[in-house]
């Protein structure tokens, strides 16, 4: 067999190589995660050889392709070009307005899943012919399913733990027909006939790629491993259960992510000031400076500078173990003028505000809504990054954080116990801040050994973040993740799919 050829299925992506396609260049369509980790995968993929396609909705809008720009006899053009490339639209009106990813509205998002899977399943499949498809969390959680039927290996990539359930009668009204796979899906209860299924027992979304993948995997190794052992009682048992069965087969792995490389200090547009791990001091204090003016802080850059910049998730992320210690900790280190700096969204944000007032820390602490360019500015001003997580099936920000010389300050679980080791600095080793128990008092002490760290001449505690910041560079890549993912592809080619009864 020569290359394989790689379907990759995703709902989301925030940039393809300029070569991909004839409309490569119009590509984006982000909400989380999910894209950066998508379009990382693909351009590396790309650049070492690989025979990479992509499916994805056809946002016109978002592609910033103008009505006016599609008239007939280019909309014929353009989709002619398209078998000979490797970008396949999934074409539905639902998609082409669209001027977000995801909808406020959970029914309008379940419709989109099933409207790109229907066009997956009944027009690019057959077109591009994988040898092997790679899917992305619940919305494309059938084609594993149908790509078992047609006797294809599929990757099943679980970035997150929601799902959604449907009825089959619900699934077929979208114009998929699963009573040729609805034997590989995963019901609520175990099923007893396909006419038994269709109105009354629902199918879940997120258990049935799992159960159908070929092969599945998480987007690090310790989240896998937390799941399978037991841990987060936030996960649904029927995930819990398709895991532990393909990593008793053999059939599950852990594979890190990596930060989109437009996260480097030494060319990032964000920054008034770039710079790298061989000189950094002067700009980081320069581009603190900035930060605590934008941020509304007192304009101090000796002060140690503390920025949360994930969601204000208390279900996740633990903005609630901040809140709970925010006034202590800036009264126990007023001498050094400690800040804390939040450029974040979520339920938590009127709280932090309101302490904010309350508490009159204003100068102290600041936060404001999420703005990317405000964000990775902080991450260059900041001295330490707080991701106190309850679980974490990867994290991105703590890689960025470490690269620009931020310290993270993390809770040991899932991707950050993977990326972040506690530092030691009188055996140069690790790189930040580590506590295990999900509470407040874990919280404050790791913050303590920042302080303890923050305190220590500045020679030595340059000599360490500047080791930091190298190891993170070199660490960190989307080469290294998308060589873990050829290596799995070629060994799921390696171990073929039983024969489907």
């Amino acid at each position: 067999m020569g290359t394989p050829r790689i379907l990759i299925v995703t709902p989301e992506i925030s940039y393809l190589p300029e070569n991909l396609g004839n409309m490569a260049q119009h590509m984006r369509a982000k909400a989380g995660g999910l894209a950066d980790v998508s379009a990382s995968l693909v351009s590396a993929l790309y650049r070492i050889g690989a025979d990479v396609h992509v499916a994805i909705p056809n946002y016109r809008r978002m592609f910033k392709i103008e009505a006016s720009q599609l008239i007939e006899s280019e909309l014929r053009l353009y989709h002619s070009k398209l078998p000979d490339d490797r970008i396949h639209l999934a074409e539905d009106r639902t998609f082409y307005y669209r001027d977000q990813v995801y909808s406020s509205y959970s029914q309008e998002n379940q419709h989109s899943s099933l409207v790109f899977q229907r066009e997956v399943i009944n027009n690019i499949i057959p077109r591009v012919r994988p040898d092997i498809i790679h899917c992305n969390d619940w919305m494309t959680a059938m084609i594993p399913a149908m790509a078992r039927r047609m006797g294809i290996p599929s990757l099943f990539t679980i970035h997150n733990i929601h799902t959604v359930k449907f009825l089959l009668e619900h699934i077929e009204a979208s114009g998929i027909d699963t009573a040729e796979f609805w034997q590989h899906l995963y019901y609520e209860y175990p099923p007893e006939s396909y006419e038994q299924c269709r109105s009354n027992n629902p199918v879940d979304m997120l258990a049935s790629g799992l159960f159908a993948a070929h092969w599945i995997n998480t987007v690090s190794p310790s989240f896998l491993d937390e799941i399978v052992e037991g841990e987060h009682a936030a996960i649904p048992p029927s995930i819990r259960t398709e895991l532990q069965n393909k990593r008793h087969a053999g059939y599950a792995s852990g594979i890190l992510n990596a930060p989109d490389p437009s996260y480097h200090p030494e060319s990032d547009t964000a920054l008034v000031s770039n710079y790298n791990s061989d000189h950094f001091e002067k700009e980081k204090s320069k581009n603190k400076k900035a930060f605590q003016k934008r941020m509304r802080l007192d304009i101090r850059p000796d002060a140690p500078l503390f920025f949360w910049p994930s969601r204000l998730d208390p279900m996740q992320k633990g903005p609630e173990l901040l809140s709970g210690i925010l006034t202590e900790l800036v009264s126990a280190y007023k001498d050094d003028s400690l800040q804390i700096a939040l450029v974040a969204d979520g339920e938590y944000h009127a709280i932090f505000q309101d302490i904010i007032t309350l508490e009159n820390l204003q100068g102290s602490v600041s936060i404001q809504p999420f703005d990317e360019s405000l964000s990775r500015l902080g991450f260059a001003a900041s001295d330490f990054m707080l991701m106190p997580s309850k679980f974490e099936p990867c994290g991105l920000t703590q890689m960025i954080a470490l690269k620009y010389g931020s310290l993270p300050i993390v809770r040991d679980t899932g991707g950050l116990k993977d990326t972040v080791s506690h530092l030691d600095p009188s055996q140069a080793q690790g790189n930040g801040f580590v506590f295990e128990d999900y509470d407040t008092q874990g919280l404050r002490w790791a913050i303590d050994c920042a302080m303890d760290f923050f305190h220590r001449p500045s020679n030595k505690k340059s000599a360490e973040i500047q080791r930091i910041m190298a190891e993170a560079t070199t660490r960190f890549t989307h080469e290294q993740t998308a060589d873990q993912y050829v290596a799995l592809y070629e060994e799921m080619l390696g171990r073929p799919l039983e024969p489907d009864d």
